[in-house]
């Protein structure tokens, strides 16, 4: 705080303000001369910047803000030679602004924070051997970046060996991460184990920490809705009150033959206590809190109005895989013919998803030299892919094909099953295995004791996704489903008036991410799925949703009791001066006073931490 003082601008007149108006009280007793002229210069420098943003604001806007009330008010009172009480109001109406400046700079150096902990330099082995410094922004993908022991990668990439690496600034958890050669390594985080090089497979701008950087400043800038709703009324309330002191002042000396000057001064004492500085500062302070906490948590986001929805949430849809499983596809059995079986595995290089992945990764071996590169790949959406006559995909997609009945046989496994087909007739099949995540059950069943209900949305088999349901606990499941299938549910419970969240990670998810109220995405997803949704979970860990889901809902109780204790203040403060027994001076600590406790209760959740959940490791070893 003192930094912030001596650092910035606001800061320095406060302080020079308090010197100024210490001093004016010291010589009251001693020279009125020398005591009024201290108070002016106080008035000044406590009553620069929010005469500023009340000229400014009141011109750019059309309409007067807060700080033109109290301007007004430190005005009337230099007006009636209380020039000590303008300087006690400017000087607590000062700080309180500080204070809330100070708390949404605090709020928001998570941003700092994490761009800390990228590395502005990278080591770059060139194809000589020679390893040269560059800057991080200059690193292009297919380089190849050298990471020594003990050093931050600087950049996202795949590994070329066996590494262990502290991802502990990324998900939070403290533990080191084993990774296996051509496993995918991310800025920010720290090599524990040998050297090793990384191949740069996304620019500076695109990796996960640059993403998290981006979101939380686009997110600061979207407020809540209650935030906008007072933003809204913040205009008419001013207005209202500039109406109302005028009048209260003529009743109060012409109906109630009060002296002029004192009637003024209790207009002034009015027009600093309908003041709703802590209304104001209600929401705004502690919904930046709330996102700046759950970004070093690893939750993202995008703007206070997601924030506060959350909490909200009815129905809960869910993708299976990336989400529910690990989307770490292994290939247990096949049968294809060679020619489709290359066919198969050049189609699938050209997608991201972890089943193509998995059908790669098994035959990465396999010589594709006699494979028409120039023939084009399609993708059928929600269904496969296909390349001149051959197709391969989820088994929905094969149900009218030739020979498709041979081949259900393998579908009561319990294994993910894909087809492939020629010439319209179905000629194989490869079968491949997931894993539950840990925190899977765990957290489905925290948010049903919350009374949200659980509904499993995929596009696998139906024999697949009984199993996972069963394993995870949810409530209903899906199977079998396309993208538009996901849309209709989303806007059927929609038309229920239900709060819908869906949570996904992949391009399929994108369109019902974008239709439900609340649309998360798994941030090892697709980036077509982390843009169509509202919050982003860092890494793929259910309870760290959860833990979000019980940080807006803390964040929507403090709200509330923000507004309630500042109207519940201003009302007290309105009554006590319209029989005459409030003072400018207490009036002035008791409005501001709030406005500063208003403040700190918002701060109170950037401490915030998750509380450490118990997993069942029985899980971790459940195919599906």
């Amino acid at each position: 705080m003192i930094n912030y003082l001596t650092k910035s601008r606001q800061g320095q007149f406060l302080v020079v303000g308090i010197l100024f108006a210490v001093l004016g009280f010291v010589f009251l007793s001693i020279n009125d001369r020398y005591s009024t002229g201290l108070f002016y210069a106080a008035i000044f420098f406590l009553g620069f910047y929010a005469a500023k943003d009340a000229v400014v604001e009141t011109i750019r806007e059309k309409s007067p803000n807060v700080d033109l009330l109290m301007i007004l008010a430190a005005l009337g009172a230099v007006i009636i030679n209380y020039e000590s009480e303008g300087a006690a109001l400017l000087l607590i109406f000062a700080t309180a602004e500080v204070l809330e400046d100070y708390a949404n700079n605090k709020s928001t150096s998570a941003i700092s924070e994490l761009m800390a902990q990228v590395p502005e330099t990278a080591q770059v082995l060139k194809a000589n051997g020679e390893v040269v410094t560059v800057p991080t922004e200059e690193l292009e993908i297919g380089d190849t970046v050298v990471v020594t022991k003990g050093a931050q990668i600087p950049i996202d990439g795949v590994i070329d060996r066996k590494a262990v690496v502290n991802e502990a600034a990324l998900t939070g958890e403290a533990v080191p991460v084993e990774k296996d050669q051509t496993d995918e390594v991310f800025a920010g985080t720290i090599n524990e184990g040998n050297v090793f090089h990384i191949k740069v497979t996304k620019a500076n701008d695109e990796t996960v920490f640059s993403n998290i950087i981006r979101m939380v400043e686009e997110a600061q800038s979207r407020p809540s809705r209650i935030s906008k709703f007072i933003d809204r009324i913040e205009s008419k309330y001013v207005i209202s009150v500039l109406v109302i002191v005028p009048i209260f002042i003529f009743v109060l000396y012409t109906m109630v033959s009060i002296p002029f000057e004192e009637a003024f001064y209790r207009g002034m004492v009015f027009l600093t206590v309908a003041s709703p500085c802590a209304l104001v500062a209600s929401a705004t302070p502690a919904t930046l809190s709330a996102i700046s906490n759950g970004a070093k948590h690893g939750i993202l986001f995008k703007g206070g109005a997601a924030m506060e929805a959350l909490s909200t949430m009815d129905t809960l849809y869910t993708d299976k895989t990336g989400t529910l499983t690990y989307g770490e596809f292994k290939v247990d059995d096949y049968s294809a013919p060679e020619d489709v079986l290359k066919e198969v595995i050049y189609m699938e290089q050209q997608s991201s998803h972890p089943i193509a992945q998995a059908i790669v990764s098994a035959f990465k071996e396999t010589d594709l030299s006699s494979v028409d590169h120039e023939e084009p790949v399609n993708e059928i959406a929600g269904s496969g892919v296909e390349k001149g006559t051959v197709r391969v995909g989820k088994p929905t997609a094969f149900s009218d094909f030739k020979y498709y009945d041979r081949f259900t046989q393998y579908f009561q496994k319990g294994n993910t099953i894909i087809l492939a087909a020629k010439e319209k007739e179905v000629v194989g099949y490869f079968s491949l295995s997931d894993q539950i995540r840990r925190q899977s059950a765990d957290a489905v069943a925290n948010f049903q004791k919350e009374g949200i209900k659980v509904t499993l949305l995929t596009g696998d088999n139906e024999e697949v996704t009984a199993n996972v349901a069963e394993v995870v606990g949810v409530d209903d499941y899906k199977a079998s489903m396309l993208p538009e299938d996901k849309i209709d549910y989303v806007m059927q419970s929609q038309d229920k008036e239900e709060v819908v969240g869906m949570i996904g990670d992949g391009i399929n998810d994108a369109p019902a991410l974008a239709n439900a109220d609340i649309g998360i995405a798994m941030g090892s997803g697709s980036s077509v799925a982390m843009e169509s949704s509202d919050v982003v979970v860092v890494k793929n860990d259910l309870s760290k949703l959860f833990y979000s889901y019980k940080l807006s809902k803390r964040l929507n109780r403090i709200i509330f009791q923000n507004v309630i204790f500042s109207i519940s203040v201003i009302v007290t403060l309105i009554v006590l001066n319209l029989f005459g027994v409030l003072g400018l001076p207490l009036a002035v600590l008791f409005h501001e006073g709030s406005t500063i406790l208003v403040i700190l209760n918002g701060l109170r959740l950037i401490g915030s931490k998750p509380k450490k959940e118990e997993v069942d490791p029985s899980l971790e070893s459940v195919k599906v």
